[in-house]
């Protein structure tokens, strides 16, 4: 595959989303092929399965139900979208992957982590991100930063204990890795959070050219 893989990690409140908008816009002004998704989701079906994830409902959701459902909408994910874009050369930037289950499922629910390393294995064989960028800040922060968006999703209802464990999760394997993960403090105005990234866009832009002609 010659295209790049990039996540963006991190809680709620954390602006993802507006970050990844930002990283497309200025790899797209170098010319570059850039494709932007999220998980859950990112197709038609594996979007639905995320309706079904975040929906608060009647009935409760185990936890295995939420760790295969969170994979069964992965690997759609990964045939229909992501595998084919980065044969094709493209740069993806996805809002979540699989660190976000090993600190939601494994952190926040207490999921054996080789649990999640099996469907990990299974689901994505020896495809991972080639960075991921763990966006971090305080939960108080992100927590009002969610609440004003408006009505709180499944996930999101959640105590402060349970986003603890999701944030020491993400700053754990962050440090575990450190030559696959870059650590952004988000809780910087947006601006700086910003120029953050345009500091990464040279590197994406010769790692994405040594892999074309490697």
């Amino acid at each position: 595959m010659t295209g790049l893989f990039i996540t963006l990690e991190g809680p709620e409140g954390a602006g993802k989303s507006t970050n990844r908008e930002y990283l497309a816009e200025r790899l797209r002004n170098e010319g570059i092929d850039v494709v932007l998704t999220r998980e859950p989701g990112g197709t038609p079906l594996a979007e639905r399965i995320r309706e079904l994830l975040l929906a608060p409902g009647d009935e409760p959701m185990f936890v295995d139900t939420e760790l295969l459902l969170m994979f069964a909408a992965r690997a759609q994910h990964l045939a229909a979208l992501i595998r084919p874009a980065l044969a094709r050369g493209a740069v993806v930037l996805c809002d979540r992957f699989t660190d976000a289950t090993y600190a939601y499922q494994g952190g926040g629910r207490g999921l054996p982590i080789e649990r999640i390393a099996v469907l990990e294995d299974f689901v994505q064989g020896a495809l991972r991100p080639d960075l991921a960028l763990v966006f971090d800040l305080p939960i108080e922060i992100g927590l009002a930063r969610a609440s004003a968006r408006g009505q709180l999703d499944r996930f999101e209802q959640e105590g402060r204990a349970f986003f603890d464990a999701v944030r020491s999760t993400y700053l754990s394997r962050a440090a575990a890795a450190p030559e696959r993960y870059r650590l952004v403090d988000a809780s910087l105005p947006l601006t700086e959070v910003q120029a953050s990234l345009d500091d990464l866009v040279p590197d994406l832009i010769a790692l994405l050219a040594a892999r074309r002609h490697g």
